[in-house]
């Protein structure tokens, strides 16, 4: 037992929606649009469970191998035990709305992933800490490349025998070309794993299982982890500081940042993609997730962090541009079609700039014709 632990619960709670003088729930700078993204069998959908209850979506964690997991919508995935479409849902962390799509992670459904990602602003790309980086990873990693997915890495699976966090590390440097950086190490591994290290706040995080992980106790780090983690949070430190200036002076004045610089600093690497920040866990046994939440909101970028999107006026052809700003024309993409019994067709779409409202009237430029929202 570690002397001196601080618990906090880390599940949210529904409150209602409070919209702003525009008529928006949260400005767009407390929104991220993220997919998860990994080989099949490295515990993605098991990861999304997690964090739609430990942000107080689900009330009760559905399992993969059970057929009740929530994103598996389809009865095929329900028997086979796998994600074979695209599913998107939303939930809230901290002060930000996230909205999800659970990518497959089948080879044969990597054009389900491509067009998933055309309409993200970020990823989390789950690796097996056994298996480590596989042929589906490589493609999919290379998806994100072709439409600029900035990236975090979850390694997932700690608890497994064999389970290797230091050689995932290096395969996604070496196989993937990833400037890939620790910014948690395990602590423990396969039956010991307890928690994680957070290089960042240099504090250990303890997941208590009688609460099913949902309370954190948060203490210092063990004397035998203690100069593992030193030496990891300088390298952390060095990479950060090669490729952003506010970190190298203050690197530079003292090699100690604190985390009020580090963070910002990671998540600019991050959003310009010079940075790939790696998280661990076991989101099976409901380690590590609401850690990877943290990240997804501090490191992964806001629409407005995004280029503008560029396109061509469906008469003219002319070339266009749009900012992520309501006041901007409407551009949306529909990037996936769902019957539901009950509903009807639902489209599932990503908007870019503008506002989509119930009973607007909107060009559908490959028809040549307006449809209206329903």
């Amino acid at each position: 037992m570690v002397v001196g632990l601080k618990e906090k619960q880390q599940k949210a709670t529904a409150h209602p929606v409070r919209r702003n003088a525009e008529g928006r729930p949260r400005p767009m700078e407390q929104l991220r649009n993220f997919g998860i993204m990994a080989h099949i069998d490295a515990g993605k959908t098991t990861v999304t469970e997690r964090i739609l209850f430990y942000s107080g979506r689900l009330h009760k964690m559905g399992e993969v191998h059970e057929g009740t997991a929530k994103m598996d919508w389809m009865i095929q995935e329900q028997e086979r035990g796998i994600t074979i479409s695209s599913a998107a849902t939303t939930c809230s962390w901290r002060d930000c709305q996230i909205n999800i799509v659970d990518t497959p992670g089948h080879v044969d459904f990597t054009a389900e992933v491509e067009r998933s990602l055309r309409v993200l602003d970020g990823a989390v790309a789950v690796f097996c800490a056994v298996g480590g980086v596989q042929p589906q990873s490589e493609t999919v990693w290379h998806q994100a490349d072709k439409y600029d997915v900035p990236r975090v890495a979850f390694i997932n699976k700690m608890d497994r025998v064999g389970a290797d966090f230091h050689k995932v590390l290096q395969q996604l440097r070496q196989r993937l070309q990833a400037p890939a950086v620790a910014i948690q190490l395990p602590w423990g591994a396969e039956d010991s794993l307890r928690g994680i290290i957070d290089l960042v706040t240099m504090q250990a995080v303890a997941f208590a299982e009688e609460s099913q992980g949902a309370v954190l106790r948060v203490g210092p780090i063990p004397a035998e982890l203690a100069a593992p983690a030193e030496r990891a949070r300088a390298e952390l430190l060095e990479r950060l500081a090669e490729v952003d200036e506010e970190v190298l002076a203050a690197y530079l004045e003292n090699p100690d940042v604190p985390e009020a610089i580090l963070k910002p600093g990671l998540r600019r690497a991050t959003c310009r993609r010079q940075l790939v920040p790696v998280l661990c866990g076991a989101a099976l046994r409901n380690k590590g997730i609401q850690p990877l939440l943290d990240a997804v909101v501090d490191y992964l970028p806001a629409p407005p962090d995004i280029p503008p999107v560029h396109g061509l006026h469906p008469k003219t052809e002319q070339e266009l541009q749009r900012e992520a700003s309501d006041l901007e024309p409407l551009s949306a993409m529909i990037f996936k079609v769902m019957s539901d019994p009950y509903m009807g067709q639902l489209l599932f779409t990503r908007v870019y700039s503008g506002c989509l409202q119930k009973g607007q009237n909107v060009y559908n430029p490959r028809l040549n014709k307006r449809a209206r929202v329903m």
